[in-house]
C-alpha cells in the first residue's frame, strides 16, 4: 500500500510497494489534450470564415451594424481557438508528466525496489490553477465579444456607438488571459525538468 511517509531530503515523494499510475490532471490531459488541438484548428478555420465573410461585407458596402457584428463574432471564435490550443498544450504537458509518474513507477515496481512516486510540485500546482484563470480570462473575453456582436446585431444603436470601445476593453481582456496562460505554460515546462532531475537520482540509486 502507498504510504505519505518520504524517506529522503532532496525530493517530496510518496513510497509504495506498486505503481501508482496516473493522477487525475494527468489521466484529463492525456483523454483531452487532442480533442483540444482538434477544436483549436476549427476554432481558426470558423474565425477564417467569418473574417472573410466581414471582408466582403466592407468591399461590397454592406451594414455598418452588420461588419461591426461580425467582427466581434469573428474575433470570439478565433480566441475560441486560442484558448483551445492553449489548452491542448497544456494537456499535452500534463500527459508527458503522466509518463514519467507512470513510466518510472514501471521501472522502479520491475527491480523489486520500493516504488517512489514524486508528489506534485509547487510548480505543478501554480501551473494548474495558472492555465484555469488564463481559460476563464480568455472566455470572459469571447463571452464579452458573443454579447456585443449579438446586441449590435440586434440593432442596438448603443452597443453600435460603442462597438469599438468595447473592442478595445475586450483585447486587454484577452492579452491579459493569454499572458498568464503562457506564464502556466512555463510552470509546466519547469515541472518537467524537476521530474526529470528526480527520475534521473532514482534510477542511479536503483544502479547502485
Amino acid at each position: 500500500m502507498a504510504t505519505t511517509l518520504a524517506p529522503r531530503k532532496d525530493f517530496n515523494v510518496e513510497v509504495s510497494d506498486y505503481n501508482l499510475g496516473l493522477n487525475l490532471p494527468q489521466t484529463a490531459g492525456t483523454k483531452l489534450w487532442f480533442p483540444m488541438f482538434v477544436m483549436s484548428v476549427m476554432g481558426f478555420v470558423a474565425g477564417f470564415i467569418i473574417h472573410v465573410i466581414k471582408a466582403n461585407q466592407i468591399a461590397t458596402g454592406g451594414e455598418e451594424s452588420t461588419i461591426a457584428s461580425f467582427g466581434h463574432f469573428a474575433t470570439a471564435v478565433m480566441f475560441i481557438g486560442f484558448a483551445s490550443v492553449f489548452a491542448g498544450i497544456s494537456f499535452a504537458i500534463a500527459r508527458i508528466l503522466g509518463g514519467f509518474r507512470s513510466g518510472g513507477g514501471s521501472v522502479q515496481e520491475a527491480t523489486k525496489s520500493d516504488v517512489q512516486t514524486l508528489k506534485m510540485p509547487t510548480s505543478a500546482k501554480v501551473f494548474i490553477g495558472l492555465m484555469a484563470m488564463g481559460m476563464m480570462t480568455i472566455l470572459a473575453g469571447v463571452v464579452g465579444h458573443l454579447i456585443v456582436g449579438a446586441q449590435i446585431a440586434g440593432g442596438s444603436a448603443e452597443a453600435l456607438a460603442m462597438s469599438e470601445q468595447w473592442s478595445i476593453w475586450l483585447e486587454g481582456v484577452r492579452r491579459f488571459g493569454v499572458a498568464v496562460y503562457l506564464v502556466a505554460i512555463a510552470f509546466g515546462l519547469a515541472t518537467i525538468v524537476t521530474v526529470l532531475r528526480f527520475q534521473t537520482t532514482r534510477i542511479r540509486e536503483l544502479t547502485n
